[in-house]
């Protein structure tokens, strides 16, 4: 779910039930609408035999200026040194969900990434993967039409990721 700086937002709630019945939901976690970033909501319940399930919906608090508000970074990547794919999702104005962004063979990892301004790119400090996840070194090459890409680097900073630069090219 995506909000703009000093948006609102409504929070959804969960539900959760067992056998047809419905469980008590605790929800954990805050937004700050004034602070770009992303945020976790968390919904616990545990059923009556005391067996707990948790969901998590990420929140992320954006600002995007002109630059950056009509570009659509959607679609596949290749990483350069294996040819793994990461996949990139529009979900606002200069905010996308990045399936694999560090191009590595058989990870599920999951993250928001954004695009504040021009063609910068950056992935904000979040839990992805059970791990705090970040980027740093981030470099973009416009692609011929305006405001796509044609490749991209960054280093994705996780403990289960060594410190190389990766390198997505369009697909």
């Amino acid at each position: 779910m995506a909000v703009p700086l000093n948006g609102t937002y409504t929070e959804q709630g969960a539900t959760a039930t067992a056998n047809g019945k419905t469980l008590k939901v605790t929800t954990t976690g805050t937004v700050n609408t004034s602070q770009v970033g992303v945020y976790l909501v968390n919904y616990s319940a545990i059923n009556t035999d005391g067996f707990p399930a948790t969901v998590t919906r990420y929140v992320a608090v954006y600002s995007t200026d002109a630059s950056a508000q009509s570009n659509d970074f959607s679609g596949t990547y290749a990483r350069t040194t294996n040819g793994v794919t990461a996949t990139w999702t529009k979900i606002a104005p200069g905010v996308y969900v990045v399936e694999n962004p560090g191009g590595a063979p058989g990870v599920n990892l999951q993250v928001i990434a954004f695009n504040p301004t021009g063609y910068t790119i950056h992935i904000p400090q979040q839990i992805a993967g059970g791990s705090p996840t970040s980027s740093t070194a981030e470099v973009t090459v416009p692609g011929t039409t305006p405001g796509t890409l044609a490749k991209y680097s960054w280093k994705i900073v996780n403990p289960g990721y060594g410190p190389s630069l990766r390198t997505f090219v369009k697909q």
